[in-house]
């Protein structure tokens, strides 16, 4: 069994095994039903736990940190027995006998178990996506926690990779019929993998506390684990993509499409409306696109005559504003320099309340991260472990990079995109978002994150800066919000388009770097991630919409009582729960 975590967000990193001061419960219990169903929820983690130690780990429960998952077919049947046995309970409930909040809970619980039944029995993306196997990512996790000593993470480590051989053994027996993009990118990421069973682990190994016995058996269950990772990416690149396998394409349908949108985005919406929804949206951020470029145009294109054609007035004038980028071995440090400021901002404007005691720490995205297509994501601590740091992951640019596809890719992330990008990304965006979830007194809503309201809210959160004064309302960063709010509007349109209706690699291209002022080597690294996933891309845009929609329905009912700021953190208060639940609560209140 496997959490749908986001590709762009790694939500959790290793803490401690406490529960916390958390309850699994939102409040004390209304009614029997409640108290009954708070007693169902608290098992229920635990259990789901113990059959998950890999997402338990990505949770900060780090009871089950030794064990490795082998993914074979008892694993299988085992967790198909788990799911049959928890959906069982949860028919045994009356809907309307709980509180609200439990209600949520409760779609919260069906929709997990649903989709982890469907995944395994439908999409069966265990046989065909070979990147899914990847030990050196929980190594990695667990090398770099803090959340126990460094003798107990490394018998932990020791116990894991003493199954390393049966792990990429059942791995290999799972591998039917892949697509030849997730095989590749299963090569990539493991090759980064075994990085992690390099130097810094030898390193860890030889400044530890172990004894002599246990060092020298770890030493020997590394380089088995070595031999394994190596056998794999072998296997892959043999057997796999050199001799004429039957690949099968990346493209799942239009019925898997739209039965897996409405599993992982839980919206209001329908995948078909959604399209139809960001189809319209384009057409109007075409048009404020064309008015603010109007107006710059005589301050950036002096001399020249304006074009008569809005897409090429556009684009000159963000060809202009986008020659500001950084250096090409300064990108990292460029964000880094921006958090301070974006924090101050949030502060000094009173958007919401920040807390100065979560640290937040840039850094280069680990090899083992690398290769899906995402520059930037953010890494945060579990529900378990409120304290530990949240790690923004930049990917540097790849030294195999010529010098035009680098210029490409930094003016993509201009000086004025890359502050949208922090924005998103950290502050007031998925960092600060992922903070108020974890004080959430649901431990589910914690847990079972819903990606289209994360991913939401930080392209809301990008929008509400703006409105709010950030970048001094000047035309050249609408323009280029307007671009990157694009970006997410496309994200929904060429996903259905490439997953339902067989959009090309060219067509893609086009459409990216006409209506949506791609530079060309960002158009093309969006058709490699969407050729690596589904229905992830469609989250940005319809999270946004769900949000922005429930925004003008308050100030609506409110008038002139209504506060930015206790919308944001009454918004931000329910946890990672879909949009459409917030919605109901919201509106209750």
């Amino acid at each position: 069994m496997k959490l749908r975590y986001l590709p762009l967000l790694a939500l959790a990193l290793p803490a401690c095994t406490s529960n916390s001061s958390k309850t699994s419960a939102d409040q004390p219990a209304a009614t029997p039903a409640d108290a009954r169903f708070d007693r169902f929820k608290g098992q229920f983690i635990l259990d789901f736990w113990r059959q998950n130690p890999e997402a338990a780990a990505s949770a900060g429960f780090h009871k089950y940190d030794s064990l490795l998952v082998i993914p074979s077919d008892a694993q299988r049947r085992s967790d198909a027995a788990f799911i049959t046995q928890n959906l069982g309970t949860l028919g045994g409930f009356t809907l309307d006998s709980l509180s609200p909040n439990n209600q949520i809970d409760y779609h919260l619980l069906t929709n997990e178990l649903r989709s982890e039944r469907w995944y395994a029995d439908t999409l069966k993306n265990w046989q065909w996506n070979p990147a899914s196997y990847n030990l050196g990512a929980s190594v990695g996790d667990l090398l770099n926690g803090h959340y126990y000593p460094l003798d107990r993470r490394l018998r932990n480590i020791s116990d894991k990779l003493a199954q390393a051989g049966a792990y990429y053994a059942a791995a290999k027996a799972n591998i039917t019929r892949p697509t030849r993009e997730h095989a590749a990118l299963g090569v990539q990421q493991n090759e980064g993998g075994l990085a992690v069973l390099g130097a810094a682990l030898a390193d860890s190994v030889r400044r530890s506390g172990l004894s002599a016995a246990e060092k020298q058996l770890l030493r020997q269950r590394i380089a088995g684990a070595q031999a394994a990772v190596q056998g794999y990416i072998g296997f892959l690149k043999n057997d796999v993509l050199t001799k004429g396998t039957d690949f099968r394409s990346f493209r799942i349908g239009k019925a898997l499409f739209d039965r897996k949108f409405a599993l992982d985005i839980q919206s209001r919406y329908s995948a078909e409306e959604v399209f139809k929804l960001a189809q319209t949206h384009k057409a109007e951020l075409l048009h404020d696109m064309g008015r603010r470029a109007a107006r710059l145009f005589p301050k950036y294109c002096t001399g020249q005559p304006m074009p008569k054609d809005t897409l090429r007035l556009i684009r000159q004038v963000i060809d202009q504003l986008t020659l500001k980028h950084a250096p090409r071995d300064g990108f990292v440090d460029a964000v880094k320099r921006q958090i301070p400021t974006l924090t101050k901002f949030v502060n000094d404007h009173d958007l919401l309340t920040q807390d100065p005691s979560k640290p937040l720490v840039v850094r280069e995205t680990p090899g083992y991260m690398r290769g899906s297509g995402a520059g930037a994501s953010v890494s945060a601590p579990g529900p378990y472990d409120t304290k530990a740091n949240t790690y923004y992951n930049v990917e540097p640019l790849p030294p195999t990079w010529t010098a035009a596809q680098a210029e490409s890719y930094l003016r993509e992330y201009n000086d004025y995109t890359l502050q949208i990008l922090n924005i998103h990304e950290a502050i007031p965006g998925h960092y600060t978002q992922l903070v108020y979830a974890n004080r959430s007194p649901s431990l589910v809503k914690s847990i079972f994150g819903n990606g289209a309201m994360v991913e939401g809210w930080a392209v809301y959160a990008e929008r509400m800066m703006l409105e709010s004064g950030y970048g001094n309302n000047s035309d050249e960063i609408w323009l280029l919000w307007d671009k990157w709010n694009m970006r997410s509007t496309l994200n929904a349109v060429v996903d259905n388009l490439i997953q339902t209706q067989n959009a090309s690699e060219a067509d893609v291209v086009k459409l990216l770097t006409g209506a949506g002022f791609q530079e060309e080597a960002e158009a093309r690294n969006k058709w490699h991630r969407a050729t690596l996933s589904q229905v992830q891309l469609s989250s940005y845009f319809t999270g946004y919409t769900e949000i922005v929609a429930l925004r003008e329905e308050v100030k609506k009912r409110e008038g002139s009582k209504f506060n930015l700021k206790n919308f944001n953190e009454q918004f931000l208060s329910y946890g990672s729960a879909p949009v459409r639940y917030i919605r109901q609560l919201m509106l209750r209140r």
